[in-house]
């Protein structure tokens, strides 16, 4: 996979599980991917201190992520 692919997977995955942040008044941005294994996003609206957003991360945007990229290992939350 071409980083270029990489990154229209990755950003498949952000599209499939924004709706949902997105009811909770959240959302999602994609600020990078390295090494093509580590996907730094950033939580935005009310995701930014919500007590549950690492379970989001890793529950539901990591396992959405590697659903699509699988070669991605991790996906880390960088705050504004």
């Amino acid at each position: 996979m071409t980083g270029i692919e990489l990154k229209t997977s990755v950003e498949n995955a952000l599209e499939e599980i924004r709706p949902f942040l997105q009811n909770d008044g959240g959302d999602i941005k994609l600020l990078s991917i390295e090494n093509d294994k580590l996907v730094k996003v950033q939580l935005l609206g009310t995701c930014v201190g919500c007590a549950v957003n690492q379970m989001t991360l890793k529950s539901g945007v990591e396992m959405t992520i590697k659903k699509h990229a699988p070669q991605i290992e991790s996906v880390i939350n960088i705050e504004a």
